[in-house]
């Protein structure tokens, strides 16, 4: 068995999509940055369907080469071959959204590292390890290129490694237009035909649109054309035809394109047509690669570019195994897929690339607390954030220390932080990217019903957040509040759960109720399913620690039911003690749902009160803020040792559930 079933080889770029829809490029004023590049897209589509793919290719030594590197690896794809050239700088693209047949883009290639891909770049043993090579046209046309991309041949052949190409035939690459006509699609070429058909005869699977299929063919009718291919190989040809979806041809060409295999397209609406081909050429390999029936081959291609052609961007839009299956058995209720909120709930899910284990969180985004205590003892709220610096530097020193005390043990938990940007705006950047889990708070301290501290307009807010940081929402929130103002609070989750998914936020959603309404082990499951049922679905939950076995398998339950790719529980703390956390770290620890805690006040209420009184100095409040962070990672990593890991446990819904 080979350690590859696919290995993509070509261009790889940024992408700098448009986020102003309906207008000229030139007016567009914000972009999105997306990985980008044939090749590199279909490779993320790949292993998003379940192949284990890996990617030859150049970047620059620069920050966007170790964005395009460090995208393919979080998607699974084996970067090993993924070299950085030391003098080149990577690809850019800019691309727009004006309507539903016009799509402009700007390719920024000139000396880029990609196009410096050459045959010592070329690891035969590499391609022996695939059962696939895949190469994108666009590097057929510079003699370097196609110099390493014959090399890949070569050694695809003598290992026995299938060979598919990718068309990809875009004219201003070939130098055939000007460089502002980046999304003019066909420009007759005899050269560009004649180089193409030295390639043709040693592939197994050729892909193309019917303007590709002629420019390879060097017809401009599709029978001609196709026809031409066949004499020159024996590949299977698949020619997408849009909306119609595509037909394939395994042996000779018949009388009428009709009479190929065909495989009908999907009824969706047109929204962005770039990436779709890549999707398609992903779900396509899906079936080819596996050898499955050519018409569930075909049925896999179509789907997955209708799919992306109803998105925007290219790479991120690539659908998931799990997503697919869904919209092959249950299709979507709008044509308009990007509304579908299902489907898009679930893509979200499936394609996480961020990957946690069990966490080990320091809340400390507390602000009105804080600034109660700075009043109280006649401090400058200003002095607030210096006390975050100070918590942040605690939480390093006992995460570090809890760790070395463990000594590599398995199952460690990756250390995270809660903290706010009114007195943490200094301590985000030293915690983001660095391997911490960060989250930050939307809400305005202490509101019922649910207000954000920035606004209304939360979206705003969040796009000047960086990707990785998650939103943490406190909701006040009990399954029998009176109607009006559980119904305001909903609408303000949804508004901030859509703004959220608008700008690629993971959610936390931390339900406390009330404690002046009576609470049972069904209050938080009753909870939960009211936020589930009003179109809201949390990447993360945060709970108090249920001490109660029928609580636990209630929320479970809730969980397991509306979205199993929830990432988890995270426990809050409410200035318990360490031997009531204790407790509810046991209940907790045989639960996979719960994945660590996320405790502040337990952990530096002490250490605050006595700092802004002036009887504990900044030594003092890290030395004890970081002894207590770590003690509580020892009892949750204890009480994880102690719990046999048991299968998640699901009860049929209370009659008081299946009316909230």
């Amino acid at each position: 068995m080979r350690a590859l079933e696919l290995i993509c080889m070509g261009r790889a770029a940024v992408d700098l999509y448009g986020e102003q829809i309906g207008g000229r490029l030139e007016d567009v004023q914000s972009f999105a940055k997306y990985l980008g590049g044939s090749p590199c897209n279909t490779a993320v589509g790949a292993s998003r369907l379940g192949l284990k793919a890996g990617m030859i290719t150049r970047v620059g030594d620069e920050h966007n080469g170790r964005f395009v590197r460090e995208s393919l690896a979080a998607e699974g794809v084996d970067v090993s071959q993924v070299r950085t050239d030391p003098k080149r700088l990577t690809a850019l693209v800019f691309l727009g959204i004006r309507d539903r047949d016009t799509f402009p883009l700007v390719f920024y290639r000139e000396q880029c590292a990609d196009m410096a891909l050459s045959v010592a770049d070329i690891d035969p043993a590499f391609v022996a390890s695939a059962q696939t090579l895949l190469l994108s046209g666009t590097h057929l046309s510079n003699a370097q290129t196609f110099d390493a991309c014959m090399s890949a041949i070569e050694a695809a052949r003598a290992a026995g490694t299938r060979i598919a190409l990718d068309i990809d035939y875009r004219p201003v690459l070939w130098g055939l237009t000007s460089p502002g006509l980046g999304e003019q699609r066909y420009v007759p070429s005899e050269q560009v035909s004649a180089h193409l058909q030295k390639v043709l005869p040693l592939c197994d699977l050729i892909v193309g649109t019917e303007e590709e299929i002629h420019i390879a063919g060097g017809f401009s009718d599709n029978l001609a054309a196709l026809r031409r291919i066949r004499e020159v190989s024996k590949a299977l040809i698949v020619m997408k035809r849009g909306p119609m979806g595509c037909v394939a041809f395994e042996g000779p060409i018949p009388a009428s394109v009709e009479d190929g295999v065909t495989g009908p397209g999907f009824p969706v609406e047109v929204f962005n047509v770039l990436g779709a081909g890549d999707a398609f050429m992903a779900g396509l390999l899906r079936g080819w690669v596996r050898n499955e029936p050519l018409p569930q081959t075909l049925r896999y291609a179509n789907a997955c570019g209708a799919i992306v052609v109803s998105r925007h961007g290219c790479a991120p839009a690539m659908p998931s195994w799990d997503e697919l299956q869904h919209f092959l058995q249950h299709g979507s209720p709008t044509r308009r897929l990007r509304e579908d909120a299902r489907l898009e709930q679930l893509h979200r899910a499936s394609t996480r690339t961020r990957r946690w284990g069990s966490l080990a969180v320091l809340a400390f985004d507390h602000r009105s607390q804080l600034e109660d205590l700075a009043s109280r003892h006649g401090a400058a709220t200003a002095r607030i954030a210096d006390f975050k610096q100070l918590v942040a530097q605690a939480a390093r020193q006992g995460y570090d220390t809890a760790q070395a005390s463990a000594g590599g043990a398995a199952g460690f938990p990756t250390p995270g932080v809660i903290i706010d940007g009114r007195y943490g705006e200094d301590v985000l950047p030293q915690l983001t990217g660095a391997g911490w889990w960060v989250g930050r708070p939307v809400e305005r301290p202490g509101s019922r019903p649910l207000a954000f501290e920035a606004g209304t307009n939360v979206a705003l807010a969040l796009r000047t957040w960086p990707g990785e940081h998650v939103v943490k929402c406190l909701l006040a929130h009990h399954p029998d509040d009176p109607p009006e103002l559980a119904a305001e609070q909903l609408r303000t989750v949804v508004a901030l759960a859509d703004a959220c998914n608008a700008t690629g936020h993971e959610l936390l959603v931390e339900v406390i109720p009330p404690r002046e309404i009576p609470a049972d082990a069904d209050t938080m499951a009753r909870a939960m399913r009211q936020i589930y049922a009003a179109g809201v679905w949390p990447d993360w939950w945060k709970l108090q620690p249920p001490t109660d076995a029928a609580a636990w398998q209630r929320i479970n339950a809730v969980i397991t039911e509306h979205d199993p790719h929830c990432r988890g529980v995270l426990l809050l703390g409410l200035e318990a003690s360490e031997a009531d956390l204790s407790t509810g770290f046991r209940a907790a620890a045989d639960q996979p749902l719960c994945k660590g805690f996320a405790v502040g006040r337990s952990i530096f209420a002490d250490a605050a009160a006595a700092w802004f009184a002036g009887t504990l100095d900044d030594a003092g409040v890290i030395d004890e803020v970081a002894t207590r962070y770590q003690r509580l990672i020892h009892l949750w990593c204890n009480a994880r040792s102690d719990a046999p890991q048991a299968p998640i446990t699901t009860v049929s819904p209370t009659a008081k559930e299946k009316t909230a």
